[in-house]
């Protein structure tokens, strides 16, 4: 083959990658776009507990195509946010008041071990963007939007667990978080406890930027004992929520 020939080869099959790629790109933003979307409606229950999924329909709804959809049900039912009933479909999983107290227990132990990691090994740009974050939160103090305050609380845990520089422990704790946000939902609407939670965040940096591992494991601690009190206040003497 002579060297233009060669050339004009390589530009084409160059071009069929790239088209290939781009075919691809869109499939794989799709997914998680769904994905993120539908766990959005699970977390701030508009998709309610024991509500059945029909993929055609949360489709139509998310204006994404069924394939997307179906595979971004499949990403949640793995991290347990719904559940396939035989011969009746997709159910948004209801979750006990023991289930959320027993991911309590695991989210302190794992959250504060990551607390005692990032005080050791958090650098400037961890902190920053912790900093970034908890001043966002400081404007939403008066508001009323919950999906914002959520989602700001949801970035300030993924920051710090990013700080702790263990791969694998930050993608445990994401998890753990994201499986109790639903119950975070019910209690930050309590404006009181809405502030409480801004003042333990900052206590937490604070600790951080001491370089404090005891102090950041602590405040973590308390923080998460303080969810438990208030979820504790708000489902006792429910069997499950949402049923």
């Amino acid at each position: 083959m002579s060297g233009n020939g060669g050339a004009r080869h390589a530009v084409k099959a160059a071009a069929r990658i790239s088209v290939a790629a781009k075919e691809r790109a869109p499939k794989t933003a799709l997914h998680t776009q769904a994905y993120e979307q539908i766990k959005h409606e699970i977390i701030t229950l508009r998709f309610r507990p024991g509500e059945y999924l029909n993929e055609a329909q949360v489709s139509k709804l998310l204006k994404i195509g069924r394939t997307p959809v179906h595979q971004a049900l499949n990403r949640l039912m793995l991290e347990g946010m719904v559940e396939v009933i035989p011969r009746k479909g997709v159910i948004v999983k209801a979750v006990s008041l023991n289930d959320i107290l027993e991911m309590i227990d695991v989210r302190i132990i794992n959250e504060s071990y990551c607390a005692r990691l990032a005080a050791a090994r958090a650098g400037e740009s961890d902190i920053a963007e912790m900093e970034r974050i908890l001043d966002e939160a400081e404007k939403t103090a008066t508001d009323s939007d919950t999906d914002r305050q959520m989602l700001l609380d949801r970035d300030f845990h993924n920051a710090l667990s990013r700080a702790a520089g263990n791969a694998v422990l930050t993608d445990f704790v994401r998890t753990l978080h994201d499986s109790s946000l639903r119950f975070w939902f019910i209690s930050l609407r309590d404006p009181v406890h809405h502030i409480a939670v801004k003042e333990q965040h900052r206590a937490i940096l604070e600790a951080i930027k001491r370089s404090s591992p005891d102090a950041a494991s602590n405040a973590v601690r308390n923080h998460i004992e303080s969810f438990r009190s208030h979820i504790m206040q708000h489902l006792a003497g429910q069997v499950s929520y949402g049923t």
